[in-house]
């Protein structure tokens, strides 16, 4: 999953700065989720993740 919200990130030319703005996510999270490093995490988190990226909870977990 984490390398799916780093693809459609890089996508949107969007930092991960940027992203945690938009998402409300400390960028420490979103970090974490992109390099695997995270164990866990909460629907809404994903959920917020998802729309500050223009896409589904659905998408970021599709292997492309």
């Amino acid at each position: 999953m984490g390398y799916r919200i780093k693809d459609l990130r890089e996508a949107l030319h969007m930092t991960q700065e940027e992203l945690s703005e938009k998402s409300g996510v400390c960028r420490s999270t979103i970090s974490a989720l992109e390099n695997d490093t995270a164990r866990a995490t909460t629907t809404k988190t994903l959920v917020n993740i998802a729309k500050a990226l223009d896409s589904t909870v659905d998408q970021l977990f599709i292997y492309s």
